[in-house]
């Protein structure tokens, strides 16, 4: 991998954080990476994004739409190529997971 290369998967890194960003739990007033559902964001060279995301519960009203929403929103990026979603639930999401500022908004600091 070429240093240009490693720049380039970096700021598309950057670009798929700012879009996980405006995707919001329907339950909790906080986006999805402030709250810790985004495990691991994987580019290849072919900017083709996999992301590895776990739900509040596995029992989540939206377990079907919220992945299919990360899909959309990262594939409408000019420079991927594909996206795809895989849910996890191990580990399993807790709390804890959420960053300060998530937990600001929702009054647990």
């Amino acid at each position: 991998m070429s240093e240009e290369t490693a720049v380039d998967s970096q700021e598309l890194g950057e670009k798929i954080v700012v879009v996980l960003k405006t995707i919001y739990d329907p339950e909790i007033p906080v986006d999805i990476y402030e709250l810790g559902l985004i495990y691991d964001v994987f580019v290849n060279e072919d900017n083709e994004v996999k992301i590895l995301m776990t739900l509040t519960s596995p029992n989540c009203p939206v377990a079907e739409s919220l992945p299919a929403e990360v899909e959309e929103k990262v594939k409408s990026l000019d420079v991927v190529k594909d996206a795809e979603v895989e849910i996890t639930f191990d580990p399993p999401w807790t709390q804890d997971l959420m960053s300060e500022e998530a937990k600001l908004e929702l009054g647990l600091l």
